[in-house]
């Protein structure tokens, strides 16, 4: 939702979502959500026949709770509790710390949520991250670098015995080398098998990645936080998915793209404005690090960015479990703020 939109809101809509107030659950009529179109690459299961994206976490069975280390990690939501991730920082891109639930506000499908379950300044919440690599023929000169700084990346962000990540390549298809693990050793030998050649198939590879590792992932489990992280110059000649088809896949899945650029022209090329908007849709960023040699930046500031984070969840105003996408309109109340959070959700469809 723009900006512009959001000033017309502001009388009576803004006032009313607050994040400092208490909403009581409504026991109003349900209204139909907006939905949005969903399509899918020709090779892959339609998003629309495929389980669809949480809009909370289910409650875990107790065969689940893992290691008793993990437990202080555990939330229990219900099926229609939204669980939103995001960032603040200045204009200058410095984080901003310490903000408390009245700073913001938020409008859910053009709503005010029913009720805020639990805001909290985190950096707990267990790690899902992918690390999806172009092995490209295009890519080959500076293949080296991206395998060193995606390697110091693991070994930097992957701190918690609850932490998780997988590894996977793609040139014309892609290629997963390590699973989910938190074996960093195994992790670093799955970034070192990857080996550069073949076209470029981008969509296919995020597409793949969101619907066979993060979205399967998200199902019946406590609240973590999803994160791509995407090294590529985002130039795509061979997918049979569009790029609309990754990003809605990634809002299934909840999952936030990290996009580092391997180009380094003077100018922006198309691939890079790809990045930018996969980025943009699901509350990430994108990095244009201006040489090779300053790739492992990119990587340090995602490592900061997921350290810094706010999280939120709330249950949304007249839901419906129909599988529509609902979108999200998240601002910090200081103007000078600005806030990063995907644009919506997709909601469990039953």
């Amino acid at each position: 939702m723009k900006l512009a939109m959001s000033r017309q809101l502001f009388p009576a809509a803004v006032l009313a979502c607050s994040l400092g107030f208490s909403f009581a659950s409504s026991t109003a009529a349900q209204q139909p959500a907006a939905s949005q179109p969903s399509s899918a690459p020709p090779t892959a299961a339609s998003p629309a026949s495929s389980p669809a994206g949480q809009a909370g976490q289910g409650q875990a069975p107790a065969s689940q709770t893992g290691n008793p280390d993990d437990s202080a990690f555990k939330i229990v939501t219900s099926v229609n509790e939204v669980n939103l991730i995001f960032t603040v920082t200045d204009k200058h891109g410095n984080f901003i710390p310490n903000l408390k639930q009245s700073d913001f506000a938020l409008l859910d499908d053009q709503k005010a949520p029913a009720r805020i379950s639990s805001f909290t300044q985190q950096t707990n919440l267990p790690l899902r991250v992918g690390i999806v690599i172009d092995a490209s023929t295009s890519i080959r000169s500076r293949f080296q670098f991206e395998q060193q700084s995606a390697t110091e990346f693991l070994l930097g962000v992957l701190k918690s015995r609850s932490d998780r990540a997988f590894v996977m390549g793609f040139d014309s298809t892609p290629d997963v080398t390590q699973d989910w693990t938190n074996n960093l050793d195994a992790l670093q030998t799955g970034v070192s098998k990857l080996r550069p050649g073949g076209g470029t198939a981008l969509f296919d590879a995020v597409y793949t990645a969101c619907r066979d590792k993060l979205l399967d992932i998200s199902r019946g489990q406590e609240p973590v936080r999803r994160a791509m992280v995407l090294v590529s110059d985002g130039n795509d000649n061979q997918s049979r998915a569009y790029v609309d088809d990754a990003i809605k896949m990634c809002q299934r899945a909840e999952t936030i793209i990290y996009a580092i650029s391997t180009n380094w022209t003077p100018s922006r090329g198309k691939g890079d404005d790809i990045l930018q908007k996969m980025a943009e849709a699901t509350g990430g960023r994108a990095f244009y690090p201006p040489s090779v040699d300053e790739m492992s930046l990119g990587f340090s500031s995602i490592q900061e960015e997921l350290r810094s984070q706010y999280a939120l969840t709330y249950t949304p105003a007249d839901f419906k479990a129909d599988g529509a996408f609902r979108t999200i309109y998240l601002f910090a109340n200081d103007r000078r703020y600005q806030v990063r959070a995907r644009k919506g959700y997709f909601s469990p469809k039953q």
